[in-house]
């Protein structure tokens, strides 16, 4: 099975190659970081992706993210995430991807068995979806909002307001341009895509509102 392997730490990238390798896995590429491995996919064809989550240069979701962007290019294309930590912000896309066939989601330090590990993949790369039970209960109790950071969470409370970006600019004494990414962070996060009929800024807006309801 042609396996593109993803792992900043490089002696448990080596490792998991090794192991792939012995137990009838062919790794085709192993790579350190999230565009190494959109290029390595789109040179090598695998049959099955293992990446992990938090790889260069900011060390958060860079892995999680080139996942969905490999599985909304070929949603046919397996994919397991493999890390240390649930990832609630792009999880979910990853998970709904190819209609959630042919994806996993396992967390390293409860996976307690090599074989029981190897028949995970084994299972996505026939088209099966695997996720670690912990992942299943973060997602669950997600907050929509609880991706965002700080400021981004700051700029969105302004949208909502009614305050345009230069206005937040103003008001948070920062350039517009360092508005317009944090905006633009902001609708990645909650999954509004550019292009679609509706108008992204209300409905972030409403997912602001909402959050703010006492439940």
């Amino acid at each position: 099975m042609r396996t593109v392997l993803a792992e900043d730490g490089a002696l448990l990238r080596e490792g998991l190659a090794a192991l792939l390798d012995r137990f009838g896995f062919q790794v085709v590429a192993t790579v350190a970081d999230a565009d190494a491995l959109i290029a390595a996919v789109a040179e090598h064809g695998p049959g099955l992706v293992v990446t992990d989550i938090r790889m260069p240069p900011g060390f958060t979701d860079e892995g999680l993210r080139a996942a969905v962007r490999l599985r909304r290019a070929n949603p046919a294309l397996p994919v397991v995430a493999l890390s240390q930590y649930v990832e609630t912000s792009y999880a979910a896309d990853l998970l709904d991807s190819g209609n959630g066939t042919g994806v996993g989601y396992l967390l390293k330090d409860r996976v307690g068995d090599v074989r029981e590990f190897l028949a995970a993949l084994r299972r996505v790369a026939a088209g099966e979806t695997v996720i670690d039970p912990e992942v299943v209960r973060k997602l669950l109790r997600r907050n929509p909002l609880a991706g965002l950071s700080n400021r981004e969470r700051e700029v969105l409370g302004l949208i909502s307001e009614g305050c345009s970006n230069a206005g937040i600019a103003e008001r948070l004494v920062v350039s517009e341009a360092a508005v317009n990414k944090h905006v633009g962070n902001i609708f990645a996060k909650l999954g509004l895509v550019a292009g679609e009929d509706r108008n992204r800024r209300v409905l972030a807006a409403l997912t602001y509102l909402r959050d703010r309801i006492p439940r």
